[in-house]
């Protein structure tokens, strides 16, 4: 194959669309004789292009036919070319595996091992493998049959018939094959001591609990007795040199390799004591000698080859004992120091790559799960399983562990193991370590499915699932609360100041020794309030780092209990009642705003262990409670302080709802629906602000004028605040409107209305601790030029003659809040026309509301502000949605009934309803509408102070990102897609309003 000098041929081109990083070598594999018949296939090449590494599965397909006899090599390639289950499976085993392809070239004809599909052939079990292996009469022999059962394991693995699970059972039924193959070679090499001796086999770790990797230690104990007639003193030894040859048969490496190292050391003594113990001896080992962490060893005791019922008689005997390890004295400590001097023994310069044991790795998910089976299974036997992962799964479905944190870790757990087996699988040998040169990781991303940029994403997916096996491993693991259970009597959990350090470390603390001196002032002395909080904080802790800001929680929590300790319920209720605690972690390390409002009253945290404490109260029973407690009060000052506590309070159920509902607990998951999460907000708000408005004007009223104001009097909301839609930061814009009383002088009348509303925003914004609430009433006739207070008459002469079109436009969210109802009907009845104009607006109309909002979008968006994250302004945001529903009002609501609501997205649908906008251009407008507003919450939440575009603090930034559903590292992910959502809403605005 030709080409003119500087130019690619179409082959390189094609090749390295495949995937191949070396086109040139692939170029001339494929021109090599041997495979003239299918260098031009257009099936093959895409084959190779879907395995792991293309150039290596090529490389091997080229070892494999020049290994073929020469008249058997057309046969493999036309099968590779015509069966697809074949080339699926060769080429992906091939491409994923250095060592197998090895082991093809020196025996080629393996290869047909992978043409059948039957039943069998996908699900194989031990007797499966056993049949495999019964030909293999001498060590050899039965480590090449070995390797052909391990290339058709690895076929269905890297194919995806099977899941990373049924490859660990399949590997760990094979090794039971393979041991008993073994251990059948060795009495037929000795007779005479087979014949003196009942030996059984037990695995354990990881062959014990059936989940073996590709390449790793087999461990297991060997327990004997003598056969009948024969002496213990002669039978010991003879199983001793039978167990031996057995190892040495599966650990020796001859020209066809090795199978698997079998080792022997969790033996009783380790490798100090005797390889082969009768049972007794066994027994009387464990019941005197053994430490904890041979106990949890035991967990995955399993017989697997030999004496079958010796094997059972050892497992059944010990099992009482295994489940009776967690009475012992310190046991859960033990256990802990025992994964701490795992973690110390890993070089420094290995523990980032370190997948297995270093911290974030499988060893903290299987000793996480250990440690919890064997505290809870001695009384639930449902959970004493080998296989971590049904363990875990049965922990999650006993209620031992967190659904959620349970199906994290299963999904963590199984993507790890994933990595590790694909990493063992290329040159099959024991390692644990992600490799560093971008081949091999790239290889390794590809045998996972990631095929848009390897690398990266492998990284990232690696890091995530770490991450997640890290926070929830130090929340399940060194939970202090364990001890108290193990111990089956009270105990106070201490937290030594060492492991302390580690946990708030590894959890994300930025400021360790400022929570540590937390920790200390919360939880040192011997009171029963230290022992409680030692109880509490363990987990307290767990729930803080799932936040953006653990050490804002820690702190918050340091306060409240100052404020709080001395009351008898406040740490009952935390300690008591299951939700209160968590729920009081989510509100204080999520931000500001919610913390700032409980410490100012930190009473209320009772709120937060109330079943209905979080739903927001009605504004009937809202303005009852305020009106009550205005009533009682002895001056106006006094009453609107208890006004403003009321709201407060009111605040903080809201905010804390909000919070809970976005992050979600163990118990009860995020909210799915973000629309009805501001809906219930936005509601909540604006009836709380309400009942706030109108016990202030009650109490200015009383003030001065007892119950009786000399005119009638009405407070209308204006802007969020009429259509429902407030939010924690927004103002209230308002109208006032007054109709002075039968008998009453129009000019006396209008003084006291006057002096109403002055008296109003004087109380309203009173420094106290309280939040002030700022009333805005400059959307009135001739804004802030205009009389702050009209008569009903008056405003009707002003709109029959002045209105502006921009003053029809806000009339749309006028809705009466408080005062007199009658005189708010009225209101309405008065602007409805203005509002809604029969036969819709003009041209004229039309092009002046365009205009107006044209102008808005160039002159006061701020300074240096982006425009595509400005969530009032910016493109795509709340003005561009609000101006787009409005014009559809102003146009249609004279017609159609339901567009006659204040409130945006009501009429949205109602507007879609009425087919004035597609279902798909509604979607659209709604979602970028619903996130921005709650961006805009979020922001408040966060900072406690308002913003309309994200915060550009990292931490703060994240904390809106958890707020918004997303992950800690994905805060470009939230920026792209509130870009994204804009974007789609602003091409709708600019079709529906601008009529582009």
């Amino acid at each position: 194959m030709t080409t003119l000098p500087g130019r690619r041929s179409s082959t390189f081109t094609r090749l390295l669309r495949h995937g191949f990083t070396d086109p040139s070598a692939a170029e001339r594999l494929l021109d090599l004789p041997e495979l003239s018949s299918v260098r031009s296939d257009p099936v093959l090449l895409e084959a190779l292009g879907a395995t792991a590494d293309p150039d290596l599965a090529l490389r091997g397909v080229v070892r494999l036919v020049e290994a073929e006899k020469a008249d058997e090599r057309q046969m493999l390639l036309d099968t590779l070319v015509t069966a697809k289950p074949l080339r699926d499976r060769l080429l992906g085993v091939l491409g994923a595996s250095e060592a197998l392809g090895d082991h093809l070239a020196r025996h080629p004809r393996d290869w047909q091992a992978l043409v059948t599909y039957e039943a069998t052939d996908l699900h194989p079990g031990v007797a499966e493998f056993e049949h495999e292996l019964a030909g293999a009469v001498d060590p050899d022999a039965l480590r090449v049959a070995y390797r052909r059962c391990l290339l058709s394991i690895a076929a269905r693995d890297v194919c995806g018939t099977t899941d990373v699970a049924e490859t660990a059972a399949e590997l760990a039924d094979l090794a039971t094959a393979t041991l008993r193959a073994a251990l059948a070679i060795a009495r037929t090499a000795a007779p005479e001591d087979a014949a003196q001796c009942r030996l059984a086999v037990i695995a354990m770790g990881k062959c014990g609990g059936h989940e073996l990797n590709y390449v790793s230690d087999v461990d297991v104990i060997f327990v004997a007795e003598p056969a009948d007639g024969a002496e213990e003193s002669a039978a010991v030894p003879a199983a001793t040199r039978l167990a031996a040859h057995l190892m040495r048969i599966c650990s020796d490496t001859t020209g066809e390799g090795t199978i698997w190292p079998v080792d022997a050391n969790l033996r009783p003594e380790g490798r100090n004591g005797p390889l082969v113990r009768t049972l007794s001896s066994h027994l009387a080992y464990y019941q005197r000698w053994a430490k904890t962490w041979e106990f949890q060893a035991l967990l995955k005791a399993r017989p697997v080859a030999g004496d079958p019922s010796l094997g059972a008689e050892y497992v059944d005997a010990v099992a009482p004992l295994v489940w009776q390890a967690a009475d012992r004295e310190n046991f859960v400590p033990d256990v802990q120091k025992m994964r701490r001097r795992v973690i110390d023994t890993i070089p420094v310069d290995r523990v980032a790559r370190e997948i297995k044991l270093g911290p974030g790795g499988l060893r903290d998910v299987e000793f996480a799960v250990q440690l919890l089976q064997l505290v809870h299974g001695r009384n639930d036997a449902t959970l004493r399983s080998g296989s971590t992962l049904d363990a875990l799964g049965a922990l999650a479905r006993g209620g031992y562990v967190g659904r959620v944190d349970a199906a994290q870790l299963d999904d963590a757990y199984r993507f790890l193991r994933a990595m590790e087996h694909r990493i063992q699988l290329y040159r099959l040998r024991r390692t644990h370590l992600v490799p560093e040169d971008e081949p091999d990781l790239r290889r390794l991303g590809r045998s996972l499915g990631m095929r848009t940029d390897p690398i990266a994403e492998l990284n990232q997916a690696w890091k995530r699932h770490a991450s997640v096996v890290r926070r929830l491993h130090e929340k399940l693991f060194y939970r202090p609360l364990l001890d108290a259970v193990a111990q089956l009597a009270p105990a106070e959990s201490r937290l030594s100041t060492k492991a302390a350090a580690l946990r708030l470390e590894a959890l994300g603390y930025e400021d360790p020794a400022a929570a540590l001196r937390h920790l200390e002032a919360l939880s040192s002395g011997v009171s029963r309030k230290a022992a409680i909080q030692r109880t509490l904080l363990p987990v307290l802790l767990g729930w803080f780092a799932d936040s953006a800001d653990p050490d804002a929680g820690l702190l918050g929590f340091r306060k409240v209990s100052d404020a709080l300790g001395k009351t008898p319920w406040y740490l009952r209720l935390l300690r008591d009642e299951g939700a209160a605690a968590e729920n009081l972690a989510r509100v204080l390390s999520a931000g500001r705003l919610a913390p700032d409002l409980l410490l100012r009253a930190p009473e209320a945290v009772a709120i937060l262990g109330d079943p209905q404490g979080l739903k927001p109260r009605g504004r009937m029973a809202l303005e009852q409670e305020v009106l009550a407690a205005v009533g009682r009060a002895e001056d106006a000052e006094s009453a609107v302080a208890v006004v403003r506590g009321v709201r407060r309070r009111e605040l903080f159920r809201t905010t804390s709802a909000d919070l809970i509902g976005s992050y979600g607990t163990e118990e009860n998951p995020a909210e799915p629906d973000p629309g009805a999460l501001v809906d219930r907000v936005v509601s909540a708000v604006t009836d709380l602000n309400a009942a706030t408005i109108a016990g202030a004007l009650r109490a200015a009223v009383r003030a001065e004028w007892g119950d009786t104001l000399p005119t009638r009097f009405a407070v209308i909301g204006m802007g969020r605040f009429g259509g429902h839609e407030l939010g924690y930061g927004s103002d209230a814009d308002v109208l006032f409107v007054h109709a002075p009383r039968e008998g009453v002088d129009e000019q006396e009348a209008s003084r006291a209305a006057n002096r109403v509303v002055a008296e109003m925003r004087r109380l309203l914004q009173l420094p106290t601790a309280d939040p002030p609430l700022l009333i805005d009433a400059d959307l009135r006739p001739e804004g802030k030029s205009g009389p702050l207070v009209r008569t009903l008459k008056s405003y009707e002469a002003y709109y029959r003659r002045w209105s502006l079109a921009w003053e029809s436009q806000a009339l749309l969210r006028a809705q009466p809040m408080a005062g007199d109802a009658d005189l708010g009907r009225d209101f309405i009845e008065l602007i409805d026309p203005l509002r809604y104009p029969v036969e819709g607006l003009g041209e004229d109309a039309v092009r002046e509301i365009r205009r107006l909002k044209a102008r808005m979008e160039s002159e006061r968006l701020p300074r240096g502000a982006d425009p595509t994250l400005h969530t009032k302004l910016g493109r795509g945001g709340l003005s561009d949605v609000e101006w787009t529903v409005q014009l559809m009002q102003m146009q249609h609501g004279w017609a159609e009934p339901g567009l006659r609501t204040t409130r945006t997205r009501e009429a949205l649908a109602a507007a879609c309803a009425a087919e004035l906008i597609s279902g798909e251009d509604a979607q659209t407008l709604d979602e970028a509408w619903v996130l921005a507003t709650r961006v805009r919450n979020a922001v408040m939440l966060v900072r406690g102070r308002p913003g309309d575009t994200f915060p550009s603090g990292p931490r703060e930034l994240t904390a809106v990102g958890r707020y918004l559903g997303y992950e800690p590292g994905h805060v470009g992910d939230m920026l792209d897609d509130y870009r994204r959502i804009t974007r789609r809403a602003r091409a709708v605005v600019d079709e529906r309003f601008y009529g582009a």
